[in-house]
């Protein structure tokens, strides 16, 4: 059994269309794996087709995806797991 609590969730700040990449043809943001820094990137919330890029917020390794690229996303949904110790 894994031990969830040691990670941290980003949230989505708002409803809207989740990106995980720039743009269709180019690499996500981010993957698992990946470390991040506060003010990296790690996807586009799209809203009233404004695209809003969102900040991790925090330092550490993504250790997993929770949205599809083009899923729809309610405020406060979880979207990303991160390992703060890494």
């Amino acid at each position: 059994e894994v031990d969830d609590s040691k990670f941290v969730i980003i949230r989505s700040p708002m409803i809207g269309t989740f990106y995980s990449s720039p743009k269709p043809d180019q690499p996500p943001f981010v993957k698992p794996g990946d470390r991040v820094s506060a003010t990296t990137t790690v996807c586009i919330v799209e809203a009233m087709k404004v695209f809003n890029e969102i900040p991790a917020e925090m330092s550490g390794t993504i250790v997993a995806v929770l949205a599809e690229s083009g899923d729809a996303v309610e405020y406060n949904q979880p979207l990303f797991k991160v390992d703060p110790g890494k």
